[in-house]
């Protein structure tokens, strides 16, 4: 799609608003298709902001503008973005029909915003709800929605002390590749070959990272093991690597310890004795969807049969929590398979239910045939209200959300839980309240300064190659030194 700017407003934020009408769309200044344009101009008359968007698409033309005025309690920046987001909105519905339900918010973490609201403006719940709908167009159902799960934030992060942190460690390998999938993880056998010698470098990285939070004088709260699937390690491999974190760090003081058995079919009773008597507190098994003929078109190498194997496994195991994760949006799963599903993780009463709505990323599989997944009518939307419904009928408190472009029908993801059984990691790495550790191929630390104000990421090598290839360490060194620096001038 063509973008032209005229004015004081990044160019990205204008390609966020674009998605909300036009998903999986790419973005070329070289474009010399004026079929699909939208065209953006901002202006500054006496403090307010006036902004005229017109955007033509297959056809049809719509020009519509919007004036922000001046207000001392809104920043510059942020009345340019309403007046660009409005005026964008006004014309994107007149031209697609479509009408978003978070209105103009963007970004990852609308619970964010939510929480200065009621924490900076000491909004009260009712307030923040008519301010999430009045200034940024966002329906009552999703308002509610966010302002509910920032209430339950703001308790747990009030209780989190300054000077913590979390840790988290990548397992960037899987049996088999998810079609909606693109994270890093590593499925061939001369890939998975390299677990052994991956442990081995993981491991080091690991007592080094617990070295540094100790110098730093920082209290561990969560771990959280991720990937890829971690239980693709087998009995010897998980043990040694669960060992390892207990060495390095007393598990019995943690809020939380988390790892990863997302895959049904990687599950074992004696991986599941590893794990707890590790003194991990949260396991995940995730089925997606309990549709055997959905399973199949989405790549999970399992059956609905081993999920219910699986988590009847963990259930006996004795491990406190059991998250499952549900997509909505798959496609050929209707709203029936998808509200039967619902139904049936809510009668195994685990202690999180996870419902993501599918999103098309370009490296995963399904990136091919995305046009037909964003297809007008898709019942994503009616799924989600239906596990929002039925969780909230069932006991369950929506807890954490996040959003992400290129997501079906602009939808959202939420965890949802038992009172009590917040995933506390969860909340603390999308909020970001303090800094999240990363050890392993594929791993982001996030440093985060006491106030929130400054963060600075680390990446680590993406691929476990890569990884296995710093011989000499260089790249994990660098990594401790910019930390050291980022606490030094924080």
């Amino acid at each position: 799609m063509k973008i032209e700017i005229i004015g004081d407003v990044a160019e990205y934020y204008v390609q966020t608003l674009c998605l909300l009408f036009f998903p999986g769309a790419k973005f070329s200044k070289k474009d010399s298709d004026d079929s699909h344009k939208a065209v953006v101009t901002v202006d500054k008359v006496d403090g307010a902001i006036t902004s005229t968007v017109t955007i033509t698409y297959k056809g049809k033309t719509s020009t519509k503008t919007y004036e922000q005025p001046f207000s001392e309690n809104i920043n510059e920046r942020t009345r340019i973005r309403i007046a660009v987001g409005k005026a964008f909105l006004a014309a994107g519905k007149a031209v697609t029909g479509i009408a978003p339900q978070w209105g103009i918010m963007t970004g990852v973490r609308p619970s964010k915003l939510a929480l200065k609201e009621l924490n900076e403006k000491k909004s009260t719940k009712a307030d923040a709800k008519s301010f999430f709908q009045n200034e940024y167009l966002v329906t009552l159902k999703k308002a509610s929605l966010l302002v509910d799960i920032a209430s339950v934030e703001r308790k747990i992060i009030s209780s989190c002390p300054k000077k913590s942190c979390s840790v988290y460690i990548s397992i960037p390998f899987c049996p088999s590749r998810c079609s909606y999938c693109s994270f890093v993880s590593f499925t061939s056998n001369r890939l998975l070959s390299l677990i052994d010698e991956y442990l081995v470098k993981l491991i080091d990285d690991i007592k080094k990272t617990f070295n540094l939070i100790k110098e730093l004088g920082l209290e561990v709260k969560t771990v959280y093991v991720g990937g890829g699937t971690p239980t693709t390690l087998n009995e010897p491999q998980l043990k040694l690597l669960i060992d390892a974190i207990n060495s390095n760090t007393d598990v019995s003081s943690l809020e939380e310890f988390t790892v990863e058995a997302g895959r049904p079919d990687t599950v074992t009773v004696e991986k599941l004795n590893i794990l707890r008597d590790g003194g991990v507190s949260r396991i995940s098994i995730n089925p997606q969807t309990l549709n055997s003929e959905v399973l199949e078109i989405i790549g999970r190498k399992h059956t609905v049969d081993q999920f219910y194997e699986a988590y009847e496994l963990a259930v006996k195991s004795g491990i406190k929590q059991i998250n499952t994760d549900l997509i909505a949006g798959l496609p050929y799963d209707g709203f029936r398979s998808f509200s039967e599903t619902m139904d049936s993780i809510i009668q195994l009463r685990p202690s999180n239910i996870t419902v993501h709505t599918l999103c098309i990323k370009n490296a995963a599989d399904f990136a091919k045939e995305k046009d037909n997944l964003y297809t007008p009518g898709n019942v994503a939307s009616k799924c989600v209200d239906y596990s929002q419904l039925s969780a909230k009928n069932a006991g369950y408190i929506p807890y954490y959300i996040y959003r992400q472009k290129n997501t079906i029908d602009n939808l959202e993801n939420v965890g949802f839980c038992l009172p009590g059984c917040e995933g506390r990691y969860n909340i603390y790495m999308m909020e970001e309240v303090h800094s999240i550790f990363a050890c392993g191929a594929g791993a982001v630390t996030k440093c985060v300064s006491p106030e929130g104000t400054n963060i600075v990421r680390v990446f680590n090598f993406k691929y476990p190659y890569e990884y296995l290839s710093d011989s000499d360490n260089s790249k994990i060194n660098m990594k401790f030194d910019t930390i050291r620096d980022f606490y030094k001038n924080t």
